[in-house]
């Protein structure tokens, strides 16, 4: 294969000539070009379902719904073997796998010679953001799975719409995908960003097949952010609506487990009538400075591809409804009557229940009927949350930034930074205890602005971006952290969260507004205890304290952490960085 099947090329020919050398490289039996047609869906679904990829749900409860089971040893995010292929190990950072591109392409190539044979190359050409938007980036994805040709069509703006930017633009993303048949020694998912393009093999499973996802979506596209004066944040979008259809607009980073998605679908509870939450997006936000000077963002995707365990109509009833059609779910349980089951949701699983390996389960089985990370993919349009401005080709106006965290003590339910450099501080120093469902034990997991496993470039130089955006900014959100996820000695949750937690984006709003004021602490700005509304709920004054409870040996622990965290990640972090932790030093008197 030669050098210029990975290196850069543009317009709709070089398309066609990079997918002849990778098609001549991998010897498919046929190439199809995805125009992204309802007639083509119901065809590939067809094929799916004939190849055993997918099993209709029951059509009358669950229109257009598949259940697909991956390999049992392909069932979540390949970390250890994903890795960003920049000339110096430097520019990849201390916070990624690194290898050197020439050695990395020529064992991709060895991998790849011929492994489409007797297979289907599926060309599935994509936009992520807005067609015709400026912050729009159209991509190619090769790959020989089914499953993955038809999650793509859920996940991105698919088919002719991109053949149609392929025409004008002057790159595009290039990915290529194969199976392998699974194979975890031949299994590698590789970024290029100076190219980009992006490699994915030995997986099929969603977070390392579906390139447009982490792989373009947040490595490459923080990569590119950060070359070219914008952000690609592992973030939510949400829209806050008052009772008097004021909306506010807010981007929220929390780690995983934290309850992402359903901070972005909240419903509001009903002492809050009148108030609504609506989705823009919940995993990915692209923010660029506008011209009026604010930052304004896009979610890249069109579709949702989350966690199933953390879906139930308690915890998050908008996301129990989207996934009733048009859903492809992976590795949860099949019920005898053709639905999907895990262990969450709202009802027992009935009898003769299959797990998501294929086997027979019941309540005294030794494991789970549905995988921990058992997923589903549906579009956007589904979420009866869906905002109105979602698909608006400039984003919509962020007025406030949520870092959250996870955490039985130490950290607030929820404070205010005193500007945007404290802010990013608060950012960087994120972290989370793991959610009982991954073995949590109190065990604190550092993760900055919930982008390490996502940032493309070397940590410390995407803080340096972030500090720097201040001066970009005329009017720089504000920036808040949050934890509803505090305990009491007994270990019980303080804070009630879910749809509760519209009081506390109502106090975000409010402070965005300039209609009520904050006590500064040491640590941040706080809320007034007459500002935070809690009509309705049940929490006494002592709760409340505690929620908010500044305990200096539990801070002198929480910077001795942060100290060695980023001592351990070895790299040139920006003084900035230690300015605002020493000021919090003084400022604790510690």
């Amino acid at each position: 294969m030669n050098a210029g099947s990975w290196t850069k090329a543009s317009s709709l020919s070089d398309v066609g000539m990079w997918i002849h050398e990778m098609a001549a490289l991998t010897r498919p039996a046929n190439v199809v070009w995805c125009d992204g047609s309802e007639e083509e869906r119901r065809r590939l679904t067809a094929r799916a379902i004939a190849a055993g990829v997918l099993t209709p749900l029951d059509q009358r409860r669950r229109p257009d719904c598949y259940l697909h089971r991956s390999d049992p040893g392909d069932v979540a995010r390949a970390e250890d073997l994903t890795f960003v292929c920049t000339p110096g190990r430097d520019e990849a950072g201390p916070n990624n796998n690194w290898m050197d591109p020439a050695s990395t392409r020529h064992k991709l190539t060895t991998w790849l010679a011929g492994a489409y044979q007797d297979r289907t190359m599926y060309a599935v050409p994509y936009i992520l953001g807005p067609a015709g938007s400026s912050f729009a980036k159209v991509g190619v994805q090769l790959t020989d799975s089914l499953y993955v040709a038809l999650s793509l069509r859920i996940m991105t703006r698919m088919g002719s719409v991109a053949t149609a930017q392929l025409r004008v633009v002057d790159d595009f993303q290039r990915g290529i995908h194969c199976t392998l048949d699974c194979d975890p020694s031949r299994r590698l998912i590789a970024h290029f960003p100076q190219d980009n393009m992006a490699c994915a093999v030995g997986s099929d499973y969603g977070d390392n097949a579906l390139l447009s996802r982490e792989c373009f979506g947040l490595r490459i596209a923080s990569y590119l952010g950060r070359e070219q004066g914008w952000l690609a944040e592992h973030m939510s979008i949400l829209g806050l609506e008052s009772p008097h259809g004021r909306v506010t607009y807010i981007a929220a980073a929390l780690p995983n487990g934290c309850g992402t998605t359903n901070l972005a679908m909240l419903m509001s509870p009903r002492a809050f009538k009148g108030w609504r939450v609506f989705t823009v997006g919940d995993d990915i936000a692209w923010m660029r400075v506008g011209r009026d000077g604010r930052l304004w963002a896009i979610n890249p995707e069109a579709g949702y591809f989350g966690s199933a365990s953390a879906i139930s109509a308690h915890s998050n009833p908008n996301a129990a409804e989207m996934i009733r059609r048009d859903t492809i779910f992976t590795n949860v349980a099949l019920t005898p009557d053709g639905d999907v089951w895990w262990e969450g949701t709202d009802t027992p699983a009935p009898p003769d229940t299959t797990d998501w390996q294929g086997r027979p389960w019941n309540p005294a089985s030794n494991h789970t009927a549905a995988h921990p990370n058992g997923r589903y993919a549906c579009p956007l349009t589904n979420n009866p949350a869906y905002a109105p401005d979602a698909d608006a080709p400039e984003g919509v106006p962020i007025s406030a930034i949520i870092f959250g965290q996870r955490r039985a003590a130490t950290i607030p339910l929820i404070l205010e930074a005193f500007e945007w450099n404290h802010g990013v501080y608060l950012g960087a120093a994120m972290s989370s205890e793991p959610a009982p469902e991954e073995g949590g034990s109190g065990k604190v997991r550092r993760d900055p602005m919930a982008m390490l496993p996502f940032c493309g470039y070397n940590l410390a130089d995407y803080l340096s971006h972030w500090f720097g955006m201040r001066s970009k900014l005329a009017h720089p959100p504000k920036i808040f952290m949050a934890n509803w996820f505090r305990k009491d000695q007994r270990g019980e949750f303080l804070w009630p969260g879910y749809g509760e937690n519209i009081r506390l984006l109502k106090w975000v709003a409010d402070r965005v507004h300039g209609h009520v004021g904050a006590a500064e602490t040491s640590i941040g700005l706080m809320p007034y205890q007459s500002d935070l509304d809690l009509t309705g709920l049940a929490i006494n004054s002592s709760r409340l304290h505690e929620l908010f409870a500044i305990r200096l040996d539990e801070w002198a622990a929480e910077l001795r952490a942060q100290e060695q965290f980023f001592d351990r990640m070895d790299a040139d972090f920006p003084r900035e960085l230690e300015v605002q932790r020493a000021a919090l030093s003084a400022a604790l008197d510690l």
